[in-house]
């Protein structure tokens, strides 16, 4: 257990901002998801919305920007396979 005030503080913070990042995470796997077991239909507006939401974990710093990039970019390639398909 931490013994300092600063270190009270920390712990409280890192418990909001875990509690936090897991919501954002489970987001972008709930929006994945969706792009990957959508009709052909909804395919390019269920992407649109999981690039929006892992851009925004991104920002946020819940996941890097290049982990963002290359999401965006195989979640991309599949949509474009389930659209030709």
């Amino acid at each position: 257990m931490a013994n300092t005030r600063s270190a009270l503080k920390a712990a409280r913070q890192g418990s909001k901002r875990r509690v936090r990042n897991r919501a954002a995470r489970t987001r972008v796997r709930t929006a994945t998801k969706a792009v990957r077991t959508s009709a052909a239909a909804e395919v390019q507006q269920n992407l649109q919305l999981a690039q929006s939401i892992i851009d925004r974990a991104a920002k946020n710093g819940v996941l890097h920007r290049r982990t963002a990039a290359r999401h965006k970019s195989r979640l991309a390639r599949r949509a474009n396979a389930l659209t030709k398909a």
